[in-house]
């Protein structure tokens, strides 16, 4: 097997020229979205649709750094703010409406703990998969071979170890489940705030007409539709 096919099947592999030429594509890429006027939404979106395998709209603040980039699927409504890492040696899958908060890191790539075997070069990269509906707040770090559930909000600052089930709120480091999400979380957007009636109303008739995962919610950079 050669080292791409030794990577793809998350074995041991060691970077060779064929590797280090589809990371010279990324980071070209990386380069482009990085130093693009921060205004150009529609050009933003344009640069990501190449760099990332994108399901529907997606939008990415930059700067944004990657390995592979085709290594990443996104679905619908895709998006990521600020300062965001994703190490793709393995695949990264994430789903439908989902928002990452700035300086969130993914990471599939790993070494052996023994330094006499790290030394040699080679390394591994394990699949991370993040269901749909999911929100993971500032500085969150998700380590390789983690499931994270439909529907999870993962807190500020958590390092997530292991896979965490759908419907619920996580946080910590190591993370862990915090408690359910019910639909007594519908009453509140932060902490005991309740949205005032015009906000409310709103809600309840995107939430009657538009619960299609089509058309809702509409992405404000609808211009790239």
């Amino acid at each position: 097997m050669d080292n791409k096919q030794r990577r793809d099947s998350r074995m041991l592999y060691r970077t060779d020229d064929e590797l280090m030429a589809q990371q010279a594509r990324a980071r070209k890429l990386t380069q482009k979205l990085n130093t693009m006027d921060r205004s150009d939404f529609e050009g933003i979106m344009k640069v990501v649709s190449e760099l990332l395998c994108t399901d529907g709209p997606a939008f990415v603040n930059p700067p944004f750094y990657c390995d592979y980039g085709f290594n990443i699927e996104v679905g619908k409504h895709f998006f990521c703010n600020y300062n965001c890492t994703i190490l793709d040696v393995g695949k990264v899958k994430i789903g439908d409406n989902c928002l990452f908060a700035p300086n969130v890191s993914i990471y599939t790539a790993g070494h052996p703990v023994h330094p006499a075997m790290r030394n040699t070069y080679y390394e591994y990269g394990i699949d991370v998969t993040i269901g749909n509906n999911v929100w993971l707040g500032g500085n969150v770090v998700v380590c390789p071979g983690v499931t994270i559930g439909d529907n999870v909000v993962v807190g500020a600052g958590s390092v997530v170890t292991k896979d965490i089930p759908s419907w619920t709120v996580a946080a910590g480091n190591p993370c862990r489940v915090i408690r359910k999400i019910t639909q007594k979380d519908m009453e509140f957007y932060f902490k005991d705030m309740r949205p005032d009636d015009e906000a409310a109303e709103e809600i309840k008739r995107m939430i009657e007409e538009k619960n299609d995962p089509d058309t809702f919610p509409e992405s404000p950079y609808k211009s790239f539709r």
